[in-house]
């Protein structure tokens, strides 16, 4: 016989009251400093804008042309923060970084803002709506944070989008649609959608956002992911019939200029480092096959879903299996073949610092500080695009298509915090 008892516990008047004195606390809080950063802007650095020169009246220009400013950010998710991952900061609670993020948003006063890592849509949503943009927000399956994109509503009107679902994507350059070829369950996804000019309805602009895979040793899953992407936005502005609108993609790849996966994308061949990196990441994960795991002692499996993510950069590959020909993984000259049929991407970052420098302004770049071989593209990427106290990388970027009969000419960049006094450059082209 089976007795099923329930136990009701109530909060006591003190704790009632405990309770309601934190969440009214918080929220003054959090009130005050977006009041603050509203009226003063003294919580916000500044950050100078550098306009790189136009075109000269000898050169032909496309009367066509219009200027947008495209603003992206990896807002680190407050789901994912831990102390740990960021021992030095001191800007971690949501009510005391929250309102500067917005504030740093609202004074960019980009027309297109492509975002990472977004939660806390509650408080993000009405923000962006009343600065005048129509945002629209994707996830991946069960994940408690994702990518958005919002417009200017008087400068842009919605014409179509698209979520891709890496984990269900169909790889290569064959017909075969089962082929999902995919080493880990990620539920990362790519975000995209075609916004038409309100002053010209023949203009417009194809834009798409993504965060990949964040495991550093997954680099077949980034390829895998990132040529993804490629196909899939480059098939929605053919489907559209505006093959002539840019096409550009902005986000948090996850990759740095020396990975093979930007090689790939911007047209130059694999060196001999890049493609010994490929086989070690080229395995089964649990999370696709859970039979790994039935010998495996709970205390042996390493937690390797995204809401754990970053924990540790230089770890290993666990709970995974070498693959077999059923799991459809592509081989390295498979892979490099798929990617010499999708449309080249330029870096929106890269071509307006090699520019800056051209013109005689001494900029560290990527290239500089890790030595990458004379002539690889992605040299000229800025030093740094991600500063913390575990983290120095360059893991995002904005990419545009070759393939468009008009490239977007780069305009101007913001000027680093770190890089302020030598003149720097990071992140956000204008186009």
């Amino acid at each position: 016989m089976t007795t099923n008892t329930q136990i009701h516990y109530e909060l006591t008047p003190e704790q009632l009251a405990l309770a309601e004195a934190r969440k009214e606390k918080k929220l003054k809080q959090a009130l005050a400093a977006e009041a603050l950063a509203k009226a003063t802007g003294s919580t916000l650095l500044s950050r100078p804008w550098l306009t790189l020169p136009h075109p000269q009246r000898s050169e032909k220009v496309d009367e066509r042309s219009y200027q947008v400013k495209i603003f992206s950010w990896n807002l680190l998710a407050q789901c994912l923060i831990r102390r740990e991952l960021f021992p030095t900061s001191d800007c971690l609670k949501a009510n005391q970084r929250e309102s500067i993020i917005h504030a740093e948003i609202r004074r960019q006063d980009a027309q297109i803002i492509c975002l990472q890592e977004v939660d806390r849509l509650e408080r993000l949503l009405p923000m962006l709506e009343d600065a005048g943009y129509s945002p629209h927000y994707a996830s991946g399956p069960r994940k408690r944070h994702g990518c958005l994109i919002a417009f200017k509503k008087d400068s842009f009107s919605l014409v179509s989008e698209n979520i891709v679902y890496y984990d269900d994507q169909h790889i290569g350059t064959g017909n075969a649609q089962d082929r999902i070829g995919a080493t880990f369950k990620t539920r990362n996804i790519g975000y995209m959608m075609a916004l038409r000019s309100n002053k010209d309805e023949k203009e417009g602009v194809v834009v798409a956002t993504t965060h990949l895979f964040w495991h550093p040793r997954y680099t077949y899953e980034r390829l895998r992911q990132s040529a993804i992407l490629v196909r899939e936005t480059s098939a929605l502005r053919r489907q559209l019939a505006v093959d002539e609108w840019p096409c550009i993609i902005a986000g948090d790849f996850n990759f740095t200029p020396s990975d093979p996966a930007y090689s790939l994308l911007t047209g130059d061949a694999l060196l001999p480092s890049q493609e010994e990196v490929i086989p070690y990441s080229m395995v089964v994960h649990s999370s696709l096959d859970p039979t790994i795991l039935i010998n495996v002692p709970p205390s042996a499996m390493a937690a390797e879903g995204d809401e754990t993510e970053d924990i540790d950069p230089d770890r290993h590959i666990t709970n995974a299996r070498a693959p077999v020909d059923e799991d459809g993984l592509l081989s390295i000259p498979e892979l490099v073949d798929w990617f010499s049929k999708l449309p080249k991407v330029r870096s929106a970052y890269n071509d307006g610092l090699r520019e800056t420098r051209q013109l005689g302004r001494n900029i560290p770049t990527y290239g500089t500080r890790v030595g990458l071989p004379s002539g690889r593209y992605g040299a000229d990427e800025p030093e740094y695009t991600s500063y913390t106290h575990y983290w120095q990388a360059v893991l995002g970027t904005t990419f545009q298509f070759l393939t468009s009969s008009r490239l977007a000419k780069i305009r101007g960049q913001i000027i680093s915090l770190s890089l302020i006094h030598q003149t720097g450059l990071s992140a956000f082209p204008d186009f």
